[in-house]
């Protein structure tokens, strides 16, 4: 798998995985919870739509808190485009989740650390589009 593959690849996991999670849908919620974490480096930095930084450990507290919390979420990627160099790739795309037929898009940009297995996320910004 190149470069391009790893991070496409983890996006859509991740996104897939999320919207498990928001839903409650797993019978194994740890082994969920480990698969959503181990996706990220652990200097991992997030500034959300809101303007705040999120660490990999404030990530790590606030998913216990929204499992289950949406049950009708829908998560979704598009518009994925990636530039890649030996060990690091950028992401650009378009997130969409609809929760009780109210449509939230963000646009996002992500930093990936990339070795022969994987890609792991090391930094996302996400920025509101208004509707």
């Amino acid at each position: 798998m190149n470069n391009t593959e790893k991070i496409i690849k983890e996006i859509k996991e991740f996104h897939k995985n999320i919207e498990k999670w928001f839903q409650g849908k797993s019978e194994n919620q740890d082994g969920l919870y480990t698969k959503l974490i181990s996706g990220f480096s652990p200097d991992f930095r997030m500034i959300n739509g809101n303007g705040d930084t999120v660490t990999l450990p404030i990530l790590s507290e606030w998913l216990p808190t929204v499992f289950g919390k949406f049950p009708d979420r829908s998560v979704q990627v598009e518009n994925i485009e990636i530039n890649t160099s030996e060990y690091h790739g950028l992401a650009a795309y378009t997130e969409i989740q609809i929760t009780d037929g109210i449509i939230n898009k963000r646009k996002s940009s992500a930093v990936f650390l990339l070795d022969e297995e994987r890609a792991l996320w090391f930094h996302l910004i996400e920025k509101w589009i208004s509707l």
